[in-house]
């Protein structure tokens, strides 16, 4: 996902990156408490508006790229929270907060030299999610 912020280069207002983690039970609850942000094309407008005001986490998924930003396979969950979320992140969920705006910045330089095996070796270890 630090590719979405241009590596930390993209703004002013996205120049650090930060790497948050949090309780598996406050991820949990946000995706048990979450609608997609898109109604299903069978939904009524009045039926999605229903599950959107009682749903305080939104969900997307957007597609995923690798380094050289080319569209891979399958897609990368996106989560936007809402009030009630959002209290309950920064008050509960969040375990750590860490600064890897060099290391983003490390990956970028090895990706502008071409460096593409260096710079998959020091992107964060993904796993996949067993519920």
């Amino acid at each position: 996902m630090m590719y979405r912020s241009g590596w930390g280069f993209k703004d002013k207002g996205q120049s650090r990156i930060l790497a948050i983690d949090i309780t598996r039970e406050g991820f949990e609850w946000a995706l048990a408490h979450s609608c997609l942000s898109h109604p299903d094309p069978s939904m009524s407008q009045e039926q999605w508006q229903r599950l959107k005001s009682s749903s305080p986490v939104r969900i997307q998924w957007d597609p995923e790229r690798d380094l050289k930003l080319n569209p891979l396979d399958h897609r990368a969950i996106q989560i936007g929270l809402g009030h009630e979320a959002v209290q309950l992140y920064v008050n509960e969920w969040i375990k750590s907060i860490t600064d890897v705006t060099p290391l983003a910045h490390q990956i970028h330089a090895l990706i502008e030299d071409n460096k593409l095996d260096e710079a998959t070796r020091l992107l964060p270890q993904e796993t996949i999610y067993l519920a």
